[in-house]
């Protein structure tokens, strides 16, 4: 355990504050969130309507599905997230996962962040209406508050 600090009969995980640098193995290594609690295991909600039909999802990790509603070409919709996970000096990163059936058709993005809640707009890149489910893995950079 050569990162951690001996206390005895037991190891005590390294105190990363005041840290100016973290490292994980080039090979091996992850940086991330653990299945451990409420707000960090990944969760998923699905969208009950449409494209701009907000959900709740209270966790710092998850994916989020999409209605699948057609969304025209060039158009851009938006829907919030709700989540109590979410402060507003937070960054959310959102990727697309699945069910885009052709690669760069939907351009997405987070466009606000507020406290409890963020807003994630989706854009029809394509040339033509699309309608399809998509899902978004999302994670949390929590950042410290002063």
């Amino acid at each position: 355990m050569g990162n951690s600090v001996a206390i005895g009969v037991a190891y005590q995980d390294q105190d990363l504050k005041g840290s100016s640098t973290v490292y994980a193995a080039a090979t091996t290594g992850q940086i991330g969130y653990n299945t451990g609690s409420a707000t960090t295991a990944p969760t998923s909600v699905t969208q009950a309507t449409s494209k701009s039909t907000g959900v709740t999802i209270n966790a710092s990790v998850g994916q989020i599905v999409t209605n699948n509603a057609a969304l025209a070409a060039g158009v851009e919709v938006a829907f919030v997230v709700t989540n109590s996970a979410i402060s507003a000096y937070d960054i959310p990163v959102i990727a697309i996962a699945s069910g885009a059936a052709t690669a760069g058709t939907y351009l997405v993005s987070v466009v606000t962040v507020a406290a409890g809640s963020f807003t994630i707009a989706i854009t029809n890149a394509s040339t033509g209406s699309l309608s399809e489910a998509l899902t978004f893995n999302f994670a949390t950079i929590h950042v410290a508050q002063a």
